[in-house]
């Protein structure tokens, strides 16, 4: 995996989790600011989907660690797009509480993947 790729995502990770947080701690509703984030989040996650799939042989150690990382690299792009349908469905507060919780989850997910991709060294 590449370090720098795995930085953009972490930072679009964690500006999307404020920019909810922001939201619901305000009571905003789902607006572009937070769709654009969530693409921007998503084209890097698809991005980073290339990369390691392309790169999926040369995961360290077991079977069971090749297998978290690639389940962890096609299961990420899924996540941002799942919390915005979800909090476009939801019209309350809790909606952007949903998308704070996927933007964490997919930067625990990435950092993951480099915890796991570090282990070759």
């Amino acid at each position: 995996m590449l370090y720098p790729l795995t930085v953009v995502v972490l930072v679009l990770a964690v500006a999307l989790l404020l920019i909810a947080g922001w939201y619901a701690a305000r009571n905003r509703l789902l607006d572009d600011r937070v769709l654009g984030a969530a693409a921007l989040l998503e084209v890097a996650l698809l991005v980073q989907l290339v990369v390691t799939v392309a790169h999926l042989g040369g995961v360290p150690g077991g079977g069971a660690e090749k297998a978290t990382f690639a389940a962890y690299a096609i299961t990420l792009p899924f996540v941002p797009p799942a919390a915005v349908f979800l909090a476009l469905k939801e019209k309350t507060r809790w909606a952007m509480v949903v998308v704070a919780v996927g933007a964490f989850a997919t930067a625990v997910m990435t950092a993951r993947l480099q915890q796991i991709w570090s282990l070759r060294g």
